[in-house]
């Protein structure tokens, strides 16, 4: 009688986890949708404080249990008026675009542009601090100082068309890296920390400005007013849509930022040794990494793109620099980088959103209060940062993502 020899049968293989492709699209579109979201539980919310803000609204509540129609009609219409004319100012104005002009067709997209570009320079600057576990609020003294180095070689030297354009701009980036890159400097030899360096040189380059629009051969004759001389015709960036628009070159140059800075960051060895450092590093250390070096790089190429964002301002925008001439950018920029994820392409959209708000906010002014527009940008970062309670609003299935964390994460795009 032979034995038979048992076999054990082959244990059932464990299902392949989903590709990292695949995750990566989940990731993505969840993320969009939190975003999406936010926005526009932001927007819903700020229509509550626009109709009560309304004084026929405010005023029909007193018979509102007599005739409710007119509270609700007059609400109605506070918030239909107001958010057209955010369209009206940032998109299309069919009033304007009657009279058959390019500039009635375009001007509104124009203006939305034209606000977009520095804060999408700005944001990819916040942004890739975070890459490094950095937190770069610095953006104004940066966005100034390479302001003041633009404006001073557009208007100081006089060189050929074109290559004075392109000294202005490298020296407004030149600007904006020097100073970011102190900050880093000191991160780096002594420890001082990021946030209390980057403000203290906020106030420097604040003043600095105040005492350089007082000075002879800065400041324009008659010398009356604290304005700088204005920028040669030369070192302009050039208008993209005409004379009558005001969108410029440096559109073009911060959307090429950002295609630089995503493409630097997800497949450069100078890219992955950032994000490594900002993930970890001790870790990094560990791995041999230089984690002091990579915080002065990563500052002097923050502080670079800040100095982009003054270019726009001084050669495109504002061909003469006032103490103004950062406009509030560098902190918007934080907002901006928040609200895209610390992603470039996010950032982007975040940006061309901001640029919007910024653009519609003068013709919403007819019908509500101009702090709205700030208000509604203050909804939108507090839902972004708080990804929890969106999902917990509208149900939906909890990741456990938070801004910090997918900022730990990495850039996958």
């Amino acid at each position: 009688m032979s034995a038979t020899t048992a076999q054990t049968p082959a244990p059932t293989p464990a299902p392949a986890p989903a590709s990292t492709p695949a995750r990566r699209r989940g990731q993505a579109w969840d993320t969009a949708l939190v975003t999406v979201l936010s926005f526009v539980t932001a927007l819903v919310i700020s229509a509550v404080l626009i109709a009560i803000s309304d004084k026929q609204t405010r005023d029909s509540l007193q018979y509102f249990a007599h005739y409710p129609g007119d509270t609700f009609r007059f609400a109605w219409s506070a918030i239909w008026h107001t958010y057209q004319a955010l369209f009206y100012g940032a998109i299309f104005n069919p009033h304007t675009a009657s009279n058959g002009t390019l500039s009635g067709y375009l001007g509104p997209i124009s203006e939305t542009l034209t606000n977009a570009t520095p804060l999408i320079a700005g944001g990819l600057a916040v942004g890739v601090a975070f890459r490094a576990g950095l937190f770069n609020i610095g953006g104004q003294g940066q966005i100034i100082i390479g302001a003041v180095f633009a404006g001073f070689v557009g208007f100081h030297w006089h060189l050929p068309a074109g290559l004075h354009l392109i000294a202005a701009i490298l020296a407004g980036i030149l600007g904006g890296a020097l100073w970011g890159g102190i900050a880093g400097f000191l991160k780096a030899r002594t420890g001082a920390h990021e946030v209390i360096t980057t403000i203290m040189l906020n106030y420097v380059a604040i003043n600095l400005l105040g005492y350089l629009l007082s000075v002879k051969g800065f400041q324009a004759p008659p010398y009356g007013q604290a304005i700088a001389n204005p920028v040669d015709h030369n070192a302009t960036l050039p208008l993209l849509l005409g004379s009558s628009l005001r969108v410029h070159l440096g559109l073009i140059l911060s959307l090429a930022a950002a295609a630089l800075v995503w493409w630097l960051l997800k497949y450069s060895r100078l890219g992955f040794r950032l994000r490594a450092v900002g993930a970890n590093p001790f870790a990094a250390r560990t791995a041999g990494m230089h984690v002091e070096n990579s915080y002065i790089v990563v500052m002097l190429i923050s502080g670079a793109l800040c100095g982009l964002a003054g270019v726009s301002q001084v050669l495109g925008t504002n061909p003469q620099i006032t103490s103004d001439i950062d406009g509030g950018i560098g902190f918007d920029a934080i907002t901006v980088a928040l609200l895209g994820r610390a992603n470039p392409v996010g950032t982007v959209f975040a940006g061309l959103l901001f640029g919007a708000l910024r653009a519609g906010g003068p013709l919403m002014q007819q019908y509500a209060p101009i702090e709205l527009v700030q208000v509604i940008q203050s909804l939108i970062v507090l839902f972004i940062a708080a990804p929890a309670l969106i999902r917990a609003i509208y149900r939906l299935k909890t990741s456990g993502s938070s801004v910090g964390a997918e900022l730990a994460k990495g850039w996958n795009g």
